[in-house]
């Protein structure tokens, strides 16, 4: 059933959502719902024909490209002849002369600190508000409920394993904020004065070996807390003798808490599923809701209700009595939508339009409401509104972002470049030109980062006709990772980011697995990168372990006129030169089209947009469109090049869609696959592998989005 419009400027906009812009986002914004919906004609009238040439030349290039793989085939690889024909068509554009961005003021979240960053789905209001309260992480929590201790207690409380806790958790502080003598371990109790913090340690008082680490003392109920700084990451002595952890302790030291995830994406893009105008308003009522401050969300735990709010900020008094006011939440951030979809929430003369446009409108209007704040906690004390905008191709799209936000801005009457842009380095155009990108967004850039899935995922539709690509663990050993890794890092530095915008890395996605991330993770620190996500609060507390660990302003310091690595190794696909064992190759089948199946039922079925899901092997992974992306790329080169054939790809995912339906046996919302394998979400798996070589740039979102819409019709 067609859902009502009303028709405002030329435009036939949902009703609902009208009203949700009328009554809930534009009041406090000092813009009329005239202007608003002015404006936004305008900017369609300025922007959606440019959005589609820009998907055209996406095309258009993929399409040349095409032909050159079919027509060297057969050929010994010759970088120096494929660089020469992408330099020809436009595919690499020349370099920029030496630059360093200039974007304004920042937030030090953003420009001077680095830690640990979380992706969570804005959709989720609980998710959402647990990522924004993850600024502070209990240490003591993280080691005792995650597997870094061993396995986890499933009985009562273990009291081996609290001391083992309070052990490993004395260990860190003697190496970020030794004492002068001793260890934290043997403090009989802490204390301050106005010189600082005093530990007693056989009844001797020790001071810190680096007295300025001391910034303060705060008091919470009965918790005194005594704020200590290293590398410009604050971390808590928590101080209770009556509670039963600090009672167990001669100090009474409670817990150690850490200043973890110093910023949070509130994602409105691959880990979330809006297909439609009430999918949208529920988006950007949660990023409304940050931003005024006022989000909460009830729950049930364990027969009690619940509610989740964002947390106050901490006021710490400082040896000189003064006070010090920090940032209680995370600085958020939000992600919008790519160039590449449309939305039927505003269409014009009866057609749907770029949803890049409306979500550049409406979640900087929601931003609004925190830069008009002038009491109480705010997100950016700098004045600005962080967008994270995903998946462009090469300069000329970074451009055309820069030029969209500066549209937004004079519509909403903010000042110029108060919108700053994350720059995702995860299409190989935008590895290809990245200093170029760069400068396109010179004036607002607040980040690049990498990302192995969607990167991969572009790598493999990219050069689709090139041949078979090696499996999983071949491609990450591949050159062309490395030299893409390396590339970003020295790239940004060359043109300044360091002081003035984060250097980001991807995603740890197992979940559940967090001593193998606390043992590989700090790779990430020691490349120069600033930042890279993690995906729940408790590893957010874990990765920050990695900022102790690594001085990464001393590190950008070392990398700083390293030379650049160049094209030829990040532009040589990773190709199966040598025949892949059979048993690999239907190993990988399976794994990928579970894979597929176990995210997608939940996406079509249930609209959930990320969850964990069991792998073949029962083993939890943080999974989003970028995991299906790569899993659906993957088998889509083996079915093109005769390492699969199509009976084995639906064998595998009516095998693999029994195998997923078992595994959700326990969810009474999980509509079964099998034995029909004819809903929605079983064919949405099959068009991504078997459309897979015509998917645009091999995305999912097409074939996602159409499923979803089919379900939701179907369940009425």
């Amino acid at each position: 059933m067609a859902r009502p419009v009303t028709q405002i400027h030329g435009l036939q906009v949902d009703s609902d959502f009208a009203a949700f812009i009328r009554a809930q986002v534009l009041p406090g914004t000092d813009v009329t719902e005239d202007a608003f919906w002015q404006g936004y004609a305008a900017l369609l009238d300025g922007f959606a024909d440019e959005n589609r040439a820009l998907l055209d030349r996406r095309a258009a290039l993929q399409d040349q490209i095409d032909a050159w793989h079919k027509a060297h085939g057969n050929q010994p690889w010759d970088g120096a002849a494929y660089r020469g024909f992408l330099d020809e068509i436009g595919y690499l554009t020349p370099e920029p002369a030496p630059f360093t961005i200039d974007n304004g003021a920042i937030d030090p979240e953003i420009a001077t600190m680095a830690g640990p960053q979380l992706v969570v789905p804005v959709s989720n209001a609980r998710f959402a508000l647990n990522a924004a309260n993850a600024r502070w992480g209990s240490l003591y929590d993280a080691l005792y409920g995650s597997d870094v201790m061993g396995p986890v207690p499933s009985g009562g409380f273990d009291t081996a394993r609290r001391d083992a806790v309070v052990a490993r958790a004395a260990e860190f502080l003697d190496q970020a904020v030794p004492l002068l003598a001793g260890s934290h371990a043997a403090v009989e109790a802490y204390g301050a004065d106005d010189q600082g913090l005093v530990a007693t340690i056989a009844s001797q008082p020790v001071r810190l070996a680096d007295a300025d680490a001391f910034v303060g003392t705060r008091t919470d109920g009965d918790d005194t807390a005594f704020v200590l700084r290293h590398h410009g990451l604050h971390v808590e002595l928590v101080i209770n003798p009556a509670h039963p952890i600090g009672a167990a302790s001669a100090s009474g030291l409670r817990d150690v808490v850490l200043e973890a995830a110093l910023s949070a994406i509130q994602d409105c893009e691959d880990s979330v599923a809006a297909v439609d105008a009430p999918d949208k308003i529920g988006v950007y009522a949660n990023w409304l809701g940050l931003m005024r401050g006022d989000l909460t969300e009830s729950f049930d735990k364990g027969g009690k209700v619940m509610t989740r709010r964002l947390n106050p900020d901490l006021v710490v008094t400082r040896p000189d009595g003064s006070t010090l006011t920090l940032q209680g939440r995370a600085l958020l951030l939000v992600r919008n939508v790519g160039h590449l979809m449309t939305t039927d929430v505003v269409t014009r003369d009866g057609q749907p339009t770029p949803e890049g446009l409306l979500d550049a409108m409406v979640t900087v209007a929601c931003a609004i409401h925190d830069l008009n704040k002038t009491q109480g906690p705010r997100n950016s004390r700098a004045g600005a509104v962080y967008v994270v905008k995903p998946k462009m191709h090469g300069p000329d799209e970074a451009a055309f972002a820069d030029r969209l936000f500066t549209h937004v801005e004079q519509v909403l009457g903010l000042p110029a470049n108060t919108v700053k842009l994350g720059l995702m380095d995860e299409e190989r155009r935008t590895s290809a030109n990245l200093a170029a990108c760069i400068h396109a967004l010179r004036h607002r850039l607040f980040f690049i980062n990498t990302g192995f899935l969607d990167r991969t995922g572009d790598e493999i539709h990219t050069s689709m006709q090139a041949g078979a690509f090696l499996g999983r663990d071949g491609m990450k050993a591949a050159p062309w990772l490395k030299a893409y890794e390396d590339r970003n890092v020295q790239i940004g530095l060359a043109a300044g980011l360091k002081g003035r915008a984060q250097i980001g890395k991807g995603m740890w996605a197992k979940p559940d697995a967090l001593a193998e991330m606390l043992a590989a993770k700090i790779g990430h620190p020691q490349s120069g990168a600033t930042t890279a996500w993690v995906p729940s609060p408790t590893a957010a507390t874990l990765h920050a372990l990695h900022y102790h660990m690594v001085d990464v302003a001393a590190r950008q310091d070392e990398l700083s006129g390293q030379p650049v690595p160049g094209l030829d190794l990040l532009l040589t696909p990773a190709l199966a030169l040598d025949p892949i064992p059979q048993d690999q190759i239907l190993r990988e089948l399976d794994n990928s089209a579970q894979g597929i199946l176990g995210y997608v039922v939940r996406w079509v079925d249930q609209g959930i947009g990320c969850s964990k899901v069991p792998d073949i092997d029962d083993v939890q992974l943080m999974e989003d469109r970028a995991t299906c992306r790569i899993s659906a790329q993957y088998l889509a080169n083996w079915l093109e090049h005769g390492l699969i054939g199509r009976d084995q790809v639906e064998d595998a995912l009516r095998r693999m869609a029994a195998k997923v339906d078992a595994q959700n046996a326990g969810d009474p919302a999980y509509r079964p696959m099998a034995p029909g394998f004819d809903g929605p979400a079983f064919q949405a798996a099959r068009d991504l592998v078997l459309t897979g070589t015509s998917q645009p740039s091999g995305y999912t979102e097409p074939a996602l989005h159409a499923r979803r819409a089919e379900a939701k019709a179907l369940a009425g």
